[in-house]
């Protein structure tokens, strides 16, 4: 099963709220899911999402894949920085020892 970390839309008409899940790839948008992640309201000044970053960072070790507007919403939390500083210690970690 591949997982992605996807939105899917809450709210009401014309004023959008977003979760910030992970799902199965092949569930349709506003499906099930797996777990919620965090939410995200574009009407907010500033528009930045409230997420479990703990979680957010394991479904990634896990291999889910993000979609390009949550790996845009990841960037600006600063999660992305910290998955991305992981995986090349970790990198630099296995090339130490052989």
């Amino acid at each position: 099963m591949a997982v992605h970390l996807r939105l899917t839309r809450t709210g009401r008409h014309k004023r959008p709220l977003y979760r910030v899940v992970a799902a199965d790839s092949r569930k349709p948008r506003d499906g099930r899911f797996l777990e919620i992640l965090g939410i995200f309201d574009p009407l907010k000044e500033p528009a930045v999402p409230e997420l479990k970053q703990e979680r957010v960072l394991s479904w990634l070790r896990q291999g889910a894949q993000p979609t390009v507007t949550v790996k845009t919403l990841l960037r600006r939390c600063g999660v992305w920085k910290t998955f991305e500083a992981e995986k090349a210690a970790e990198k630099a970690a296995k090339k130490k020892v052989a």
